[in-house]
């Protein structure tokens, strides 16, 4: 088997066990709502962790034997994979606009690796990683810069944080295939200001995608992120790693097309999962209003204690007018209103 296949089958594998660990933390999510920390005393929580870990240690595998801008791309097939997974062990349908993507992500995802060519591995010297990073880190703080500008527009702080997102997601990736490309073994000095690196990017894109969610749903946010993500490390392979697609310039328009294509599907995909799993909204009952003499004889009338008030002998004889009706002041919800004496424009005489 060579190479390429073999990096193409551990990223199917990887798929798989992200989606099988994706699935068992929404069940367990769903099974204990409320419970902040019981599923961290449920075997099956363990056994999605376990998943998702197997997963991770493939996809590193993949990296190692594949080029990047394939790899990467690959990792999108968790979401497709998903889907049929979770109408067999949990039967959770997803609906046509799901299938429809899932189709486009997957046509647009299969030209793309019959474009891909054979290409030895390359890494970046201690010159390249360092720019790298440091762009890379500048253009993440430019947007989250520019996200807290527009605070007062969700949506668009959301596309911004999930751009850095994916960013930051990308590039962990790429230092990864850096990693993988070096490995000899063993763990040197050398490779920890890149394990470093890595950490610093991966808690980057976390906490930057939760930010994302923030205000602005689910669709937008996670629809960027899992398109930013591969096209910023298929990027980073094509222009520093020396990866090619075949056919020369015809080969490389087409792989751009089939990228094209497979976003889109993604993005129909992302969108109407989250559509179908957030709750429906039911309208709180209304309670009638109750008629006023119900009132009326619930609430006995209360004797009058005012004070006869006759008005002063003014010099136009203006009489008060009698419609004039006070300001009431109190809560709002179901507490009795205290009515506030008003001073009116003519002055009273109070006879005792």
């Amino acid at each position: 088997m060579s190479a390429l296949a073999l990096s193409v089958l551990l990223s199917l594998v990887s798929a798989v066990a992200y989606a099988g660990g994706a699935i068992v933390q929404e069940h367990v999510a769903v099974s204990t709502p409320g419970q902040q920390y019981a599923p961290l005393r449920r075997p099956t929580w363990w056994a999605a962790v376990a998943l998702n870990g197997l997963g991770g240690l493939l996809h590193v595998a993949a990296l190692a034997f594949g080029p990047l801008s394939l790899v990467q791309p690959l990792g999108a097939l968790t979401i497709v994979f998903a889907l049929p997974m979770a109408a067999l062990f949990v039967g959770r349908k997803a609906g046509s606009t799901a299938w429809r993507g899932a189709i486009m992500a997957t046509v647009g995802l299969a030209g793309l690796l019959s474009l891909v060519g054979t290409s030895e591995s390359q890494s970046l010297d201690t010159a390249q990683r360092t720019g790298v990073a440091l762009v890379t880190a500048g253009a993440v703080v430019t947007l989250m810069i520019a996200g807290r500008a527009a605070h007062r527009h969700p949506v668009v702080r959301s596309v911004l944080l999930a751009t850095a997102s994916g960013i930051a997601f990308g590039m962990s990736s790429v230092f990864t295939k850096i990693v993988a490309v070096d490995w000899s073994g063993g763990v040197t000095a050398g490779d920890l200001p890149t394990l470093a690196t890595i950490g610093v990017f991966a808690t980057a894109g976390l906490l930057l995608s939760q930010a994302a969610y923030r205000g602005a749903g689910l669709a937008a946010p996670l629809a960027v992120l899992t398109v930013v993500n591969p096209v910023i490390a298929a990027a980073v392979g094509i222009t520093m790693f020396g990866e090619t697609f075949r056919y020369g310039t015809t080969g490389t328009t087409l792989a751009l097309s089939c990228g094209v294509v497979a976003a889109g599907g993604l993005i129909l995909l992302t969108t109407e999962r989250i559509e179908r799993s957030e709750p429906r909204k039911v309208p709180e009952p209304v309670a009638a209003p109750v008629p006023t003499e119900k009132l009326r004889v619930v609430l006995p009338e209360q004797p009058s204690t005012r004070v006869p008030v006759v008005p002063a002998q003014q010099e136009d004889d203006a009489t008060i007018p009698s419609s004039a009706s006070p300001h009431l002041y109190g809560p709002f919800y179901g507490g009795p209103y205290v009515p506030m004496p008003v001073v009116d424009r003519h002055r009273m005489r109070i006879k005792s």
